[in-house]
């Protein structure tokens, strides 16, 4: 029975004896497992490490990170260079040594914000550096523990020299293009015009011819009062006097005088208003915006464009009386002028078309619409059609800038341009603006 007892209990030692050194191998195991993943996780930590340091080594602006007692915990190297001072002296340092005294009360007030509020803070500070202090663009940010709670602050510091140089480029550069643009708005203003002189001669022929011929009159007319009045200072008796009056027809030409002035005056301030049209044109548009009339400086730029094309080419125009806009009217009128242009080069292989004209007013909008018969334009083309240099016209019939500078003219009055193909066929052209007035007359 004994050694029964024994037996069963060296058996039982041996199992738990087993049973241990299983459980020594899982455990074994266990620890290989966990090594590797830690030994996987401190390369990562390495690497970002290594990543970070680089990032924070190649940063141009000034980077500190602070605790809540305003002491440094650590930098980068912009730092070092802006203040000649290794990063061991740097750590543990007050922040506040950095900056000038004077700015130091701002910085403090400025950390305590942050930390206070947990928002960013912003101020110019100058930083001493090792010659001479440099201001700088100094951002305070609060830094978060993964609780949430503020447990210092990073400031990160950027040369103003270095902002302002920039903004200065930029705002050089801003300038240049919009001198630029008004360059090339002018330059194609004067090309458009060049292309419409025989227009405009045509307009201003008659009024000239108009003024010739009550200038030739009032000259018979001054040579006649003069024998008359020479003979009256003569001396010669009524007789003569009643009969030279009637041979010369001084009745009819007193009679006729204040018509031929009249007419002369008339044909004069035609040509005034024509004159004063192709200033108002050809102004560069300074300065600020008035209201003028669409109807009239359409019928202006209708007047000149179609006479070059007379009489191949009619114009239907429906429209108010007068609808006033705001803005700079030579510039609208070359959009106009423009569009016209087009239609009627549209149609220059046509034996003869119509450019129909519509002026409304649509809630607060005027709405111009220009349609003419031309071949309409092609789907690719219409993508592109205000794109600067863009034209499907012969080399030398244009530099692709009209349409692109007129879109560019209605989307500084608030307004919008489209084109599109009529299903009649032929292209259609709309242009909305906005009215910034009301009541009537006013701004006249």
């Amino acid at each position: 029975m004994e050694k029964t007892h024994r037996a069963n209990d060296a058996s039982f030692t041996d199992s738990a004896w087993i049973d241990v050194i299983r459980k020594m191998d899982e455990t074994y195991s266990e620890l290989l497992k966990y090594q590797v993943e830690l030994e996987e996780k401190n390369s990562a930590l390495e690497t970002m490490r290594a990543f970070m340091e680089s990032v924070l080594g190649s940063m141009t602006d000034v980077l500190i990170a602070c605790n809540l007692s305003n002491r440094i915990v650590q930098t980068n190297e912009a730092l070092v260079r802006q203040t000649g001072t290794a990063t061991p002296k740097l750590v543990g340092m007050p922040v506040a040594e950095l900056f000038i005294a004077a700015d130091r009360e701002r910085l403090t007030k400025m950390l305590f914000a942050a930390a206070a509020t947990a928002t960013i803070q912003r101020l110019e500070l100058s930083i001493q550096g090792r010659d001479s202090s440099e201001l700088l663009d100094v951002h305070a940010a609060p830094r978060m523990d993964l609780r949430g709670r503020v447990v210092g602050i990073v400031l990160i510091g950027r040369p103003v020299g270095e902002l302002r140089r920039a903004y200065l480029e930029l705002n050089n550069a801003h300038d240049k293009l919009v001198r630029t643009q008004e360059q090339l708005v002018h330059s194609e203003k004067m090309a458009s015009l060049g292309r419409l002189v025989s227009g405009v001669a045509h307009e201003i022929n008659n009024p000239i011819s108009f003024v010739y011929g009550n200038a030739h009159a009032l000259e018979r007319y001054v040579g006649r009062l003069e024998a008359y009045f020479d003979k009256v200072q003569a001396g010669a008796p009524r007789e003569e006097l009643i009969e030279a009056r009637q041979k010369l027809k001084i009745d009819r030409a007193v009679a006729d005088l204040r018509s031929a002035v009249a007419g002369a005056l008339e044909g004069a301030e035609r040509v005034r208003d024509i004159v004063e049209s192709l200033r108002r044109f050809s102004a560069e548009g300074h300065g600020e915006t008035q209201f003028f009339d669409l109807v009239a400086i359409t019928r202006t730029a209708l007047t000149w464009v179609v006479k070059a094309h007379e009489p191949r080419i009619s114009v239907s125009l429906t429209a108010p009386d007068k609808l006033l806009v705001e803005g700079r009217g030579g510039h609208i009128q070359q959009v106009v002028m423009n569009i016209v242009q087009n239609a009627c080069d549209s149609m220059e292989s046509n034996e003869a078309g119509e450019i129909a004209v519509e002026i409304a007013e649509s809630h607060d909008e005027a709405v111009l619409r220009i349609a003419d018969q031309g071949p309409g334009i092609a789907p690719e083309a219409l993508l592109r059609l205000f794109d600067p240099f863009f034209t499907t016209k012969p080399v030398g019939k244009g530099m692709g800038l009209g349409l692109s500078i007129s879109y560019k003219i209605v989307q500084e009055h608030r307004g919008v341009l489209a084109a599109a193909n009529k299903p009649s066929g032929g292209a259609a052209f709309e242009m909305r603006l906005p009215l910034s007035w009301r009541g009537g007359e006013t701004g006249e």
